[in-house]
This record gives structure tokens, C-alpha cells and sequence, in this order.
């Protein structure tokens, strides 16, 4: 009876060893995979709207496009700081050549939508800031696997996020 008991575990655990381990560790791989392709495509997407001061639907599609093909489901969210110049605006600053203040009001992604919607493009002026983040909403899975053996993930967390931003460069025109 004793044999019998320790040839059954020993089966169970070389089962383990031989499948499941190697199976996470794959499941771990296209995971750093799939990070690396959504950081790479977030930050050529957001180099490239910085450099042209422009945002074109044809642009957002394409991004979204190398995103999505890591297979899984992402929430994409974009903001945008648009400087509002005001020069007319007298401040009480020590500064005697600074004539009025430069604000930041933020367009976030739906507003961006509406306008890509409205009229195909965004354009953006010099100084603005531009970001983009993204996360993945589905449960991968390396992130089951390691929630069946770890417990160690839990609802609301993500594994493959990126973001990225930074300063407009150009003026975006209109046409």
C-alpha cells in the first residue's frame, strides 16, 4: 500500500513538472512578448503624433490595430494638455517681461473621438503634451495560471500596460 501511495504522488508530481512548469513559463514568454509589442507601438504612436502636431483616425486605427494583435483586449485612454496662451492677461509676477500666463486645459479620450469623428483629425499646436496609456482588461493566461497555483493576481490587475508622452513639436495643420 505504501509503494503504491508514493508511486502515485510520484506521478502527479513528474506530471507537474513536465507540463505545468513548462507551460507557465510559455504562458510568462508571451506575456513579456506582448508587453514589448504594446510599449514599442505606444511609443512609436505617441513619437509619431508628437513630431507631426497631428492626430488622424487613420493613425489611432493602426496603433490599435498592432495592439490588438497580441490577442488580447486593451483599454487604450489618450489625454491631451493643449496650451492656452494668453498674452493679453496682466499677472502681478515679478517677472516685468512675462506679459500674462500660459494655462493647460485636457482633452481626454472621448473629447479626442468626437473630433477624429467630426473632422478626421486633431490637430495639435507646439507645447501642448500628448500621452497615451494603455492596459490590458482580460485575464491572460500566465495571469490563470498563476491565479490557480499563487493566488497571487487578483481581479483588478493588469499585466501588460505601457505609456508614454511628452511634449507636441510641431504645429499640426489643417489639411
Amino acid at each position: 500500500m505504501g509503494d503504491s501511495l508514493i508511486t502515485i504522488i510520484a506521478i502527479v508530481l513528474a506530471a507537474i513538472l513536465m507540463f505545468v512548469f513548462p507551460l507557465m513559463s510559455m504562458a510568462d514568454r508571451t506575456d513579456d512578448m506582448s508587453q514589448l509589442t504594446v510599449q514599442t507601438a505606444t511609443t512609436e504612436f505617441v513619437d509619431n503624433v508628437r513630431s507631426t502636431g497631428k492626430l488622424t483616425m487613420a493613425d489611432y486605427s493602426a496603433f490599435e490595430q498592432k495592439v490588438y494583435s497580441t490577442g488580447n483586449s486593451y483599454e487604450i485612454e489618450m489625454q491631451l494638455d493643449s496650451l492656452d496662451e494668453n498674452p493679453g492677461k496682466k499677472t502681478a509676477q515679478a517677472s516685468n517681461t512675462k506679459i500674462g500666463e500660459n494655462v493647460y486645459y485636457s482633452i481626454y479620450t472621448s473629447q479626442i473621438f468626437d473630433a477624429l469623428q467630426n473632422d478626421g483629425y486633431l490637430a495639435m499646436k507646439e507645447g501642448d503634451m500628448f500621452s497615451t496609456s494603455v492596459k490590458n482588461t482580460n485575464t491572460t493566461l500566465a495571469q490563470q495560471l498563476k491565479n490557480f497555483f499563487y493566488t497571487v493576481a487578483g481581479n483588478d490587475t493588469y499585466t501588460i500596460a505601457a505609456e508614454h508622452g511628452g511634449y507636441v513639436t510641431a504645429n499640426g495643420s489643417s489639411n
